[in-house]
């Protein structure tokens, strides 16, 4: 099994998809004692995205998701502790407790969140990559969104002004097969969505997302193309969500079996694997990541139990911002 990846970077998919994983179905156990509230959607089955768009980015590259956000927050920064807060609703969290699941925030790690609003982050995302060119940086923005949000009119006007302003953007769709409920064989007539990009003259791809190396080279292709001033790249790489679109899904829509037969191929078994017979890596150096990964997320539970619920005096606090207008008179 060559492998032309190092020992490095597997050992680092392996912790950080295995942080990812735990802290999500802690916070699926959490949920259901009623320790997190509101909606939650979590990323259980999709770690390979993150991962590999970890390794082919660099730090001042921003990203911009959905409501499906806590892992993909934390690969970029923002800590599980500030997250678990989050989650709680406390005022340590990186939202100040205000906005809960679906608006995990990371600005000085360079996460813009977490939106609730299908399809809303796309134009934004577009909008970080025009300020990125417009102040002459060498940065990329990655917006990413699901199947469901491929079909909102947002995506067309801004693929529209991202290939004429040649912005430096990846475009990312999530495909994990189902919006909500529905497959995307019942709502596009177009089944490949990478191909969506053509109107546009956009590149397009697909990618295999239950493998960290293929998204790992299809995003450097694809930053690098944004870096050279090349434009923007629609990547639609698919991968596969273990759990409900949200904590009250009851998953009606597909069957066991299709969910066992993707869990055959999950990333994680597949990274360790790879450590363990290419890297002769030992159980005792898994375990020793296991138990890394354990701490951490103990610590981020314990955190967020311990601290403050925001006090009454936040409540209208960053909602509006006070501007003196000097035309306007009492």
């Amino acid at each position: 099994m060559a492998t032309k990846f190092s020992k490095e970077t597997y050992l680092y998919w392996y912790e950080l998809m295995l942080l990812l994983r735990r802290f999500e179905e802690k916070t699926g156990q959490l949920y259901g004692m009623q320790k997190i509230r509101g909606f939650c959607h979590l990323y259980i089955g999709q770690e390979a995205v993150a991962a590999g768009c970890m390794t082919a980015t660099n730090p001042g590259d921003k990203f911009i998701t959905a409501y499906r956000c806590h892992a993909l927050a934390i690969a970029k920064g923002v800590t599980p502790k500030s997250t678990m807060a989050e989650l709680y609703g406390k005022a340590t969290g990186c939202s100040k407790g205000k906005g809960g699941s679906m608006h995990i925030f990371g600005v000085d790690v360079g996460f813009f969140g977490g939106h609730g609003i299908v399809g809303a982050q796309i134009g934004t995302g577009a909008g970080l990559a025009f300020a990125e060119k417009y102040n002459g940086t060498d940065n990329v923005a990655l917006c990413f969104f699901g199947d469901g949000a491929a079909r909102q009119g947002m995506l067309h006007e801004t693929f529209n002004m991202a290939m004429l302003w040649k912005l430096p953007v990846v475009f990312i769709v999530e495909n994990n097969h189902y919006a909500m409920g529905t497959s995307v064989k019942r709502t596009s007539n177009v089944l490949d969505l990478y191909k969506i990009a053509d109107a546009f003259d956009m590149p397009g791809d697909s990618v295999d997302g239950m493998s960290p190396e293929a998204v790992h080279e299809a995003m450097l292709r694809a930053v690098n193309r944004a870096r050279e001033k090349g434009g923007p790249t629609l990547l639609e790489i698919k991968t596969y969500r273990y759990k409900g679109h949200s904590m009250s899904d009851p998953q009606k829509y597909r069957t066991k079996d299709e969910v066992e037969e993707y869990k055959e191929r999950d990333p994680i078994d597949h990274v360790l694997k790879v450590l363990k017979e290419e890297y002769k890596v030992t159980d005792e150096e898994v375990e020793i990541m296991n138990n890394r990964v354990k701490e951490q997320v103990e610590e981020a539970v314990k955190f967020a139990e311990e601290s403050p619920w925001p006090n009454d005096d936040e409540l209208l606090k960053d909602v509006y911002i006070q501007q003196d207008y000097p035309f306007i008179t009492d």
